[in-house]
């Protein structure tokens, strides 16, 4: 999901709400159409996002690094304006029970924070996540 589809889906909740409560045919004629156009501009961007990797780009995040190698990366948080309570949080989450057994922490292009943990890294796992 990126950052358009995600006020996409708000705009479209806010337009579904206001249509629910028109009084008049008008005005849920207004709210559907918005609502067609929004679904109709997202249906567009995901099918150029699928047929141009250059348009991908443009609309699309580069997936963040948050942590490597048990260290928090304080300017990666600065940068994508991330607390260090919400990372230590999802560190809990993912039962984490040292810093020293956190490989990497990467902050995704859907906004999800993903911990990896354990003995070992795949170098793989970290193609294409820039580092702050």
């Amino acid at each position: 999901m990126t950052a358009f589809d995600f006020v996409a889906t708000v705009a479209i909740g806010s337009l579904l709400a206001g249509a629910s409560q028109a009084t008049d045919w008008s005005q849920f004629a207004q709210s559907t159409l918005a609502i067609a156009c929004l679904l109709g501009v997202q249906f567009t961007v995901a099918k150029l996002r699928k047929a141009s990797d250059r348009f991908e780009q443009l609309v699309q995040n580069d997936p963040k690094l948050l942590m490597l190698d048990g260290e928090i990366l304080h300017e990666a948080l600065t940068a994508t304006r991330v607390a260090e309570t919400d990372l230590i949080a999802k560190l809990r989450e993912a039962n984490v029970l040292e810093f020293s057994k956190v490989r990497a922490v990467v902050l995704e292009t859907t906004g999800d924070i993903s911990v990896l943990h354990g003995d070992k890294l795949e170098p793989r796992l970290l193609d294409g996540v820039e580092r702050v």
